[in-house]
Parts: C-alpha cells; sequence; structure tokens
C-alpha cells in the first residue's frame, strides 16, 4: 500500500516536497500515484521527478521514483508489481506469441516474466524451467505444461532461487530460448540487476539457452545497475512497449541496441488483451500488434522463421531516424508492422 495525502491545487516547490515525502515513505512510487496524490499530469510529475533527480535527492526507476542510490538498490516485489503495469501485459502478450507448441523454455524471476508465464500456461506441450515461485505458481494448474523448478536458496524480496543449487541444477540444461528481464538495459552493457545472487541466476540461464529474449519495458532502457547479467551481443531478442513521444532516451536506446544486432520487438497498444500465446493467434494478429526492428544485415543473430523475422527492411534517412519516426506512430501500431532497420554502413 502506498502512503500518501491528498492535496488541492499546489505550487511547484510543494508539489516536490510531496514527492519526496512520497518517495521517502514508500521506497518507489510510481509516475501515475504519484499524479494522483499531487493531482497533476504525469509529465508534470516527470517534470518534477527529474528535477529532484537532478539535485540528487530522488532516483527515477522503472515508472517511477525510488529513494537515492538506486544504482545498488532493488525495489521489493510489491513496489515492482505496480510499477508499468499495463507496458508488462502488453510486452507478456508479445512475448508469448514467439512460443510455439511443444517447446521447452527457461523463464527467470521478474513481474514481467510472471505475467508471461500467464500466458504461456495455454500452450500446449511445453515444458518451462524456473527459478521463480512466481512463474511456478502461474503454471501449476496448466494441464499440459510441465514446470521444471531450480535447486537453491529462496530469495524473498522475489520469491526466485537463487546460489549455487541453482546455478548446478541448469547444468547440462539445453532448451530453445530464455525469457529474462532485469532491473535496466542499455546498449554497452546488456541487461543488469541490482543483486549479485539474482544476476549470477540468470547467467547461468542464459547458458542453458540457444536464444535470448529480454523483456523490459521503456522505463528500464538506459537504466544501469550493478551486475550485469546478459551481455548486448548475447541478447537475440528484445521485446518492450512503445516509448513515449517525449523519451528520447528510450528512443535512442533502442535504435543503439539494433545497431548493434538486437532483433527488438515493439508491442504496440493493441496489445496486451491478455490472450496472446503462439499457439492461440494466427501471424496476421501477431502483426498488427508488433513492429519489429531487425538488427543490422550481417551481424551475428539469425532467428528461425515463424518466430516474427521481418521480411523486409525500410533503408534511407539519417541513423536513428527510422526507429524515432515509427516511435511515434501511435494508434498506427495495431494496423501494420513497420520492419525498420538502421541505414547500411
Amino acid at each position: 500500500m502506498v502512503v500518501g495525502v491528498t492535496v488541492g491545487f499546489v505550487f511547484a516547490a510543494e508539489r516536490r516536497q510531496l514527492i519526496l515525502e512520497m518517495v521517502r515513505a514508500n521506497g518507489a512510487v510510481s509516475l501515475r500515484e504519484l499524479a494522483r496524490v499531487v493531482q497533476t499530469s504525469e509529465v508534470t510529475v516527470r517534470r518534477d521527478v527529474r528535477a529532484l533527480e537532478a539535485e540528487g535527492l530522488l532516483d527515477r526507476r522503472h515508472g517511477g521514483a525510488v529513494l537515492p542510490g538506486g544504482f545498488t538498490r532493488e525495489s521489493g516485489f510489491p513496489q515492482k508489481s505496480h510499477l508499468a503495469t499495463a507496458e508488462k501485459t502488453a510486452i507478456a502478450d508479445l512475448a508469448a506469441s514467439f512460443v510455439d507448441e511443444g517447446e521447452a523454455v527457461v523463464v527467470g524471476a521478474g513481474t514481467t516474466t510472471q505475467e508471461l508465464a500467464r500466458r504461456l500456461a495455454r500452450v500446449p506441450g511445453l515444458t518451462v524451467v524456473t527459478n521463480s515461485l512466481l512463474v511456478a505458481q502461474a503454471l501449476a494448474h496448466a494441464n499440459r505444461v510441465e514446470v521444471v523448478m531450480t535447486g537453491g536458496t529462496l530469495r524473498g524480496s522475489n520469491y526466485a532461487l537463487v546460489g549455487s543449487g541453482a546455478e548446478q541444477s541448469l547444468q547440462g540444461l539445453r532448451v530453445s530460448r530464455a525469457f529474462l528481464s532485469g532491473s535496466g538495459l542499455t546498449a554497452e552493457r546488456g541487461l543488469s540487476t541490482s543483486n549479485m545472487l539474482s544476476a549470477s541466476v540468470d547467467r547461468a540461464l542464459v547458458q542453458a539457452a540457444a536464444e535470448v529474449v529480454v523483456l523490459a519495458d521503456h522505463t528500464k532502457l538506459g537504466t544501469d545497475t550493478m551486475f550485469q547479467t546478459v551481455p548486448t551481443d548475447v541478447i537475440t531478442r528484445l521485446v518492450t512497449d512503445e516509448p513515449p513521444a517525449h523519451d528520447d532516451r528510450a528512443a535512442t536506446e533502442l535504435q543503439a541496441l539494433a545497431d548493434q544486432g538486437v532483433h527488438i520487438s515493439v508491442a504496440g497498444p493493441g496489445a496486451g488483451s491478455g490472450s496472446g500465446t503462439g499457439a492461440v493467434h494466427g501471424e496476421a494478429d501477431r502483426q498488427a500488434r508488433r513492429r519489429d526492428v531487425p538488427p543490422l544485415p550481417g551481424q551475428r543473430r539469425s532467428l528461425p522463421l515463424g518466430h516474427g523475422q521481418p521480411p523486409g527492411t525500410v533503408q534511407g534517412g539519417p541513423p536513428g531516424a527510422q526507429l524515432r519516426s515509427a516511435v511515434s506512430l501511435g494508434d498506427q501500431a495495431t494496423a501494420r508492422v513497420a520492419d525498420l532497420a538502421p541505414r547500411r554502413r
């Protein structure tokens, strides 16, 4: 439960003081909740949070604000579960569409991967290996899904099994793909998290998979945390949501990731219905809810047919222009797939 107060009209200085008090009382608060409490728009709150961050009074993280020092801190599951919920739902819907009947996959811990697991429960013949109690719980009553849990020590803050027991149980395992989330994602460093034990298990999950799919909403793009889990050159695909038009940092980071060979699938506004799986949706419906940004031609990655590999690319314009233009398409993303790539060099 978020601790707050109800206020009427306030000036900027008073509003920012209230935001600080909210963050100090709760540790982490979403922009939506802050806007509700101080009775203003999320755009205004975002501007306030940026100003407070510049003064070193708080940090921006995951679509909200946290206490300063977030580079080494991690929000607990209750705080994470209420941040960017609509974006996580859209990402989970789209990510599930890449999973086919009878596959074996690994799914890491996190609130976004938990949403993915709820959709994977409808894919028949699936085998899911996970270190997450929440992922396992979401799949517990799926009739035709086999769940394999790692060993390890329970980490209560995110309900995940970590430690040497978890890592050893993954040795010798081989699956088609791994679905992972984290605390931050940058083109320079890849996926990262703020906990050393979680990072170590995520690296073991990656070693077990032929492909690595990262699930990260736009608020994590450009955020770097303490422990690297997946280097950029190991990430096969990023599934994310449409960054807001004003979020230049996320758009720039997406283009940089595409330039380094990451195949990016952006969930459009039509995603998030909660019914999407590879076993249910046809290809036309998949494309209506997705934009794909393929990696540079000749990069190291090759995705199997039937998993969203685009038929062609759009060339021309200054480097990065295609992606920034497509990110502003808004509702048009529900009608078609815009296949984008950076300029050939």
